[in-house]
């Protein structure tokens, strides 16, 4: 199969009608490590699925709240401040600078409405403690995640295959196939990012009669947890605990896109 460029019309449009020739998925399968091999076969069928166990002997899983501020305190993080679920993916979004220590000193206070939350941080530091399976050929820088419970990162959908670690605490996620889309009143953030006005938290069918047709999924994604999540899945996520996670976006064709003789490129 020829690799078409990520994020192309073409490209959405194949991953939908392939989503689509799946079937509508029940529940998030959780399964053991799975070997290179093993993961592409599974992640082939273009339905997310967790592997359980993987992410808790990464050095990463070993730093406390404590650890982080003592080791890593003086980095300069960007906290996301302010109503940043209604202004997600827009220029208005609230960030304000400040380093790790001082933000780990306002999870610890309490306050109202969402807490401030330190979304998609580029932190090689800790990245470095990261040790990611070599499922892919190409990828994208980690990104660290952290903040007290109710975080959210609102509903939207990513053209690029994504790993989501669960470092320490839970978080749930709210699921929708990518043919979906046409329910979910969607909007064009960036070449492979797509934003849904539609709140699965606060569901308003009146303003939002279509979402009525969209079927969610449900997950709870815990502690030493690896999410697969395939391009175009609709995920909106909010921590049930005090949470540190870690992603990584792969640059590579979507598996489901893969024919079930291609090469799989082995590491």
């Amino acid at each position: 199969m020829t690799r078409e460029p990520i994020g192309t019309s073409s490209l959405r449009e194949a991953v939908k009608a392939a989503a689509a020739g799946v079937g509508e998925a029940g529940h998030i399968p959780r399964v053991g490590p799975l070997d290179p091999t093993v993961f592409r076969a599974f992640a082939r069928g273009g339905v997310p699925f967790i592997i359980v166990g993987l992410v808790e002997h990464w050095p990463l899983a070993h730093l406390t709240p404590n650890k982080l501020r003592e080791h890593f305190g003086a980095i300069r993080v960007k906290a996301r401040h302010g109503d940043y679920v209604k202004d997600a993916f827009t220029p208005r979004r609230c960030v304000a600078e400040m380093s790790l220590a001082e933000y780990l000193d306002e999870m610890d206070a309490p306050g109202t409405g969402l807490p401030a939350y330190l979304g998609n941080q580029p932190l090689p530091q800790l990245h470095a403690l990261c040790k990611w399976p070599p499922y892919y050929r190409h990828f994208g820088d980690t990104r660290t995640w952290l903040g007290p419970a109710n975080t959210v990162t609102p509903l939207h959908c990513d053209y690029h295959e994504n790993l989501f670690a669960q470092i320490w605490g839970r978080k749930r996620f709210v699921l929708y196939p990518p043919h979906h889309d046409r329910f979910l009143y969607t909007r064009q953030a960036n070449p492979v990012l797509y934003a849904s006005t539609f709140d699965p938290d606060a569901p308003d069918f009146e303003s939002f009669p279509l979402a009525l047709q969209a079927k969610p999924i449900e997950c709870i994604v815990k502690r030493g947890d690896l999410l697969y999540l395939p391009a175009g899945w609709f995920h909106h996520v909010r921590a049930l605990e005090s949470s540190l996670s870690a992603n990584r976006w792969a640059k590579d064709l979507p598996m489901v896109l893969r024919g079930c003789n291609e090469s799989m490129h082995a590491s």
